[in-house]
């Protein structure tokens, strides 16, 4: 893994994602390095070549910079985060989330935070004292083989579940991200995740040539159709919505 320490000239940046005003990434790459990921595209714009999940970049001065911002900024909602996981590993060390999360707290910025990791836990004093917040984490199916083979070096599906039990208790909102829509069975995935989140958001997997490769690869063919994901994404949503769970489809 390469790590870079880098000066960001912005960390709070407007965006056109629907329901959202702001996103805030405090990292560029991820080391979650999930095989999937639309975000490998930044790779584009840093001049890395080394592998998606390979190199992390630190916004080192992302919570002074995001605290002048919010000086000026209006209030509005913000998404951490649209290009990497803000919880993955290197934020043990950094915790440039927790600095982040620091800032918006002071100003009270509603916030929409999207996680792979049981990490977020450890803020769970700062999660607590925003007016408005909704912690999610992703699922992306109740099967761990399958979560190991396209997510190698995220937590495990189990961690993330407790998160979201943990998260309940302490009275914070919670979604699950079903997204990318991976090979599932829908019934075992909604039991695992009843009782546990307020919503759930699902979404469909796009297919560059790698992934297809991945899928073909280990006899996952079947599932390379949009019929897998109109099927299975209005099952998962039929069994929520009998759960009294809101799901909303955004493919």
């Amino acid at each position: 893994m390469r790590v870079r320490e880098i000066f960001a000239k912005t960390v709070l940046t407007r965006t056109a994602i629907s329901g959202f005003d702001y996103c805030l990434n405090p990292y560029v790459g991820c080391g979650h390095g999930c095989r999937y990921c639309y975000a490998s595209f930044m790779k584009r714009f840093t001049g890395h070549k080394e592998p998606w999940g390979e190199f992390i970049d630190v916004k080192v001065n992302a919570p002074s910079l995001l605290k002048n911002q919010l000086r000026r900024a209006k209030p509005g909602m913000v998404a951490i985060s649209t290009v990497t996981d803000p919880y993955q590993p290197i934020e043990k060390t950094y915790k440039i989330t927790r600095g982040c999360l620091e800032a918006l707290l002071d100003k009270q910025f509603p916030v929409n935070l999207l996680t792979r990791s049981p990490l977020c836990l450890r803020d769970i004093d700062l999660l607590k004292r925003f007016k408005k917040i909704e912690v999610g984490l992703t699922v992306t199916t109740h099967d761990e083989a399958m979560k190991k083979l396209f997510e190698p070096c995220s937590p495990s599906i189990s961690s993330r579940l407790k998160a979201l039990e943990t998260l309940r208790k302490e009275r914070v909102r919670t979604y699950a991200f079903i997204g990318p829509l991976l090979p599932l069975k829908p019934a075992p995935l909604v039991k695992m995740l009843e009782g546990l989140v307020d919503t759930v958001l699902i979404d469909r997997v796009n297919y560059p040539n790698k992934v297809k490769g991945l899928y073909r690869k280990n006899g996952l063919d079947a599932y390379l159709t949009d019929d897998y994901f109109n099927v299975i994404g209005m099952d998962l949503k039929e069994r929520f919505e009998k759960k009294g769970i809101a799901v909303s489809l955004i493919f």
